[in-house]
C-alpha cells in the first residue's frame, strides 16, 4: 500500500432514486475523501474489473442489487477469491445479504416488523388491513406490493424473481410477507463502525425522504445499537431504519449495511463535517488492519 492510499468508490451516478440524488451525495463525498485518499468513481458493473488497482473498494450509492444481481454475485465471489478490501466488508448480516435477517430477527424476538416467508407461517402474523409482499433480494421498494389477507394463500413467485442465483426456494419464490403497520413516522439512525453519528426522521409517512434532524432518546439509541451489535461489522457505514407505531414502540424496518444513502444534505454543516471526518478515520483504520487474504472457493 502506498503512503497515500487509493480507494475505488462504487456508485451509480445515473440512478434515479425517488426523493434522493445519489450523484450529488457521492460527488460531494468523493471530493472530501480526496483530502486523504487517491479517489476514483465507477459504476457497480465495472467494480470487478477495476478493483485490483486500488487499496480498497468503497461501496456507496450503488443502487438496488436486484438490477444487477448476477454481476453482484460475481463481484462477491471475486472479492473472496482475491482478498480484496471492501468497505463495508461483505460479512454483513443485513441488507447486503438479502432480507433473511428480517426472518432471523423475527424468530429471535427482536423488535422488528413481523416477517414470514412460508405459507404455513402466515398464522404467525398479526391481523392487519393489508400485508406487504416484497422480494428477499429487493431494495428501494422494488417489487413491493400490498395485498389483503385473503390473497396471501394464493401468492406465487413475482415476475422475474424465479431462478435467481442465491434466492431461497420458498413457497413464495423468494418473497417476504409483513403486516401493514399504521405508524406515526419513520426514523433512521446512522452509524460508522459502532459509533452513532446522527438521526433523521420523516414526520410524514407518505413522504419517506422528506427528512428532518431528529434528537434520539437514550431508549431510541439503545434500540438502534441492538441491531448494530447483532450485525457484528467491525468497519463500515450502517443505517438502522425504524418506524414509530401509534403505541410509541419502535420497530425495525431495514438494517442497511451495503449502500445506505446518507441524506447528508439534510443535516447541518457541522454534523456533515463530523460524519466525513469519522468516515475518513474509519477508512484509515480499515486499511491499517491486517487483510483477510484470499479464500479458495
Amino acid at each position: 500500500m502506498s503512503a497515500r492510499p487509493s480507494v475505488l468508490l462504487v456508485t451509480d451516478l445515473g440512478y434515479q432514486a425517488r426523493g434522493r440524488r445519489y450523484s450529488d451525495e457521492d460527488i460531494a463525498l468523493s471530493s472530501r475523501l480526496r483530502g486523504d485518499f487517491d479517489t476514483a468513481l465507477c459504476h457497480p458493473l465495472d467494480a470487478t474489473a477495476l478493483m485490483d488497482g486500488f487499496d480498497a473498494v468503497v461501496v456507496r450509492n450503488s443502487g438496488p442489487v436486484l438490477h444487477y444481481h448476477e454481476a453482484y454475485q460475481a463481484f462477491r465471489r471475486q472479492v473472496r477469491l482475491r482478498g480484496t478490501r471492501v468497505y463495508n466488508p461483505l460479512t454483513g448480516r443485513g441488507d447486503m445479504a438479502g432480507k433473511q435477517y428480517l426472518l432471523d430477527l423475527t424468530a429471535a424476538g427482536y423488535p422488528v416488523i413481523p416477517t414470514v416467508d412460508r405459507r404455513e407461517h402466515l398464522a404467525r402474523l398479526p391481523e392487519a388491513e393489508q400485508y406487504a409482499v416484497k422480494p428477499k433480494a429487493g431494495a428501494d421498494s422494488v417489487g413491493l406490493r400490498f395485498v389483503p389477507r385473503a390473497e396471501l394463500a394464493e401468492l406465487g413467485g413475482m415476475e422475474g424473481m424465479e431462478g435467481m442465483e442465491g434466492m431461497d426456494e420458498s413457497p413464495y419464490g423468494g418473497l417476504l410477507v409483513q403486516p401493514w403497520i399504521d405508524f406515526a413516522y419513520e426514523v433512521s439512525f446512522y452509524f460508522i463502525d459502532d459509533a452513532f453519528q446522527y438521526a433523521l426522521n420523516a414526520p410524514d409517512p407518505d413522504r419517506r425522504w422528506l427528512l428532518e434532524p431528529y434528537r434520539p432518546s437514550a431508549a431510541d439509541l439503545a434500540f438502534a445499537r441492538r441491531f448494530i451489535s447483532w450485525n457484528t461489522l467491525d468497519h463500515g457505514i450502517q443505517r438502522v431504519d425504524a418506524c414509530r407505531t401509534r403505541q410509541g414502540e419502535l420497530l425495525l424496518v431495514e438494517l442497511e449495511d451495503l449502500n445506505p444513502y446518507l441524506s447528508l444534505d439534510r443535516v447541518d454543516a457541522t454534523t456533515a463535517d463530523a460524519f466525513v471526518t469519522a468516515l475518513t478515520e474509519s477508512l484509515h483504520r480499515f486499511l491499517a488492519a491486517p487483510p483477510a487474504g484470499p479464500i479458495s472457493a
